[in-house]
């Protein structure tokens, strides 16, 4: 597929971005300035010289790929997807993002009582529909394509066919995907990121992470 990811470089976006571009999509990165978006690519370029990958700004990424992969800080989340509304029609949205407060490692709830991935859902109502994918997995081994990642990640949204395209980016990423249920259900997706960068100050660790039980392998 041809995907763009919005925010895409931060460390959880580009990292996402260099496994999908190493499985054979063609990532096109995305930012907020153009040159910056040009300039993510040229790294990731370099990792990985046989990817097509490319870079631009956020409205020219969305405009050429066929799925969005929303991978900005929260505080950003609303203009960024507000300069890009038009060009989501039709077009799949998976968001990465979640919410953290002052104290990264408590959970923090919004004010508006949703998770960020079903306020981007009530923003881009009529336009397209919202996956919420990712929230848990840490950036610090993405860019180590060795590295077996050894965590599942929790998928949660309104239609099947949605899920399974995420799920299939999961696996393209060397990840295991997991329906977890309605959109609704990244509220505690969401939150549970806080509980693993607690867990991962208090144990000294990079990358705790979420592994579902009493499942098949194909979750």
């Amino acid at each position: 597929m041809k995907i763009a990811i919005l925010g895409g470089t931060g460390n959880e976006g580009f990292g996402l971005g260099y496994r999908w571009a190493a499985a054979g999509h063609e990532i096109i990165i995305g930012s907020r300035k153009t040159e910056k978006g040009e300039g993510a690519a040229v790294d990731m370029k370099a990792k990985l010289p046989e990817g097509k990958i490319s870079g631009t700004n956020n409205l020219a990424a969305t405009q050429q790929a066929e799925l969005v992969v929303l991978s900005v800080p929260y505080w950003a989340q609303e203009g960024t997807l507000e300069s890009v509304k038009e060009a989501l029609a039709g077009k799949l949205l998976i968001t990465v993002v979640a919410p953290t407060g002052e104290k990264a490692a408590r959970v923090h709830r919004l004010e508006s009582g949703l998770s960020a991935a079903e306020e981007a859902q009530n923003q881009l109502a009529g336009i397209t529909r919202v996956v919420a994918a990712f929230q848990n997995i840490g950036a610090h081994h993405l860019l180590d394509l060795e590295h077996q990642l050894d965590c599942d990640v929790l998928v949660c949204g309104d239609k099947k066919a949605d899920k399974q395209v995420a799920m299939q980016l999961c696996q393209d990423a060397g990840l295991n995907g997991v329906n977890a249920g309605s959109l609704q259900n990244a509220r505690a997706v969401e939150e549970m990121t806080a509980v693993l960068i607690a867990i991962n100050i208090i144990h000294k660790k990079k990358s705790a992470g979420i592994r579902i039980t009493g499942l098949s392998a194909e979750g």
